[in-house]
C-alpha cells in the first residue's frame, strides 16, 4: 500500500474497483460514480444503475432486513421513505469493496445508513452517508455527496478484457469526470 500511495503522491492514477472491473460496494456505489446513475423505483424495489459498467444495486422497500442475510458484495439494503428522503439500511458485506478510492478499507461490520433526496428544485440528488464499523473505525462518521442531474441514456458500455467499450474508452485511464445521476 506505501508504495501505491507514493505513486499517487507522485501523480500516478489510483487503483479503483471499477477501474479493474469490480464491484465498487457499499458507499463505493454512491462515491466513486464518475458515469451516470440510472434509478428505477417499483412499489417493492429501487434498482440503481450505475453506466460505466452497468453495477446493478438493489434496494428492497418496506421489508425488513433477512435473519442471517449472507454477506456480499453490496450487502443487503432494505430502504423507506420519510417524506421526500429514502432512507436504506445496509448490511451483510463482505470484506473485498473499499469505502472511497483512497482505498479505506472495512471489516464485514460495516454498517451504512444513506439518506438520498433531490434538492434544489430537481437539479441535483444529495446523499448523506453514515459509516459505522467498530472493526475499522473508533466511531462513525458521515459523508455527504452531491450530483448534478443530466440527461443521458444508458449506453452500452462493456467492462472486460483490456477494460475496453465499444466506444474507444479505456477504463484504465483516469478521465476528468462530473459526478452525474
Amino acid at each position: 500500500m506505501k508504495k501505491d500511495n507514493d505513486e499517487v503522491l507522485a501523480g500516478k492514477f489510483a487503483f479503483t474497483a471499477r477501474s479493474s472491473c469490480k464491484a465498487a460496494g457499499v458507499p463505493g456505489f454512491d462515491l466513486l460514480l464518475g458515469g451516470a446513475l440510472f434509478i428505477v423505483q417499483s412499489r417493492s424495489e429501487v434498482t440503481m444503475i450505475f453506466s460505466g459498467n452497468a453495477e446493478t444495486r438493489h434496494i428492497l422497500l418496506d421489508a425488513p432486513h433477512t435473519a442471517n442475510p449472507k454477506p456480499s458484495w453490496y450487502g443487503e439494503s432494505v430502504g423507506h421513505y420519510e417524506g421526500d428522503t429514502l432512507v436504506v439500511d445496509t448490511i451483510a458485506f463482505n470484506d473485498k469493496t473499499f469505502l472511497d478510492n483512497y482505498r479505506t478499507p472495512h471489516t464485514d461490520k460495516l454498517h451504512v445508513t444513506e439518506r438520498w433526496r433531490i434538492i434544489e428544485n430537481g437539479k441535483k440528488l444529495e446523499i448523506l452517508i453514515a459509516i459505522d464499523d467498530p472493526g475499522t473505525f473508533n466511531e462513525p462518521w458521515q459523508a455527504l455527496r452531491q450530483y448534478n442531474r443530466v440527461n443521458r441514456t444508458l449506453s452500452e458500455d462493456i467492462c472486460s478484457e483490456n477494460n475496453i467499450n465499444p466506444f474507444g474508452i479505456d477504463y484504465g485511464t483516469p478521465v476528468a469526470a462530473k459526478p452525474d445521476f
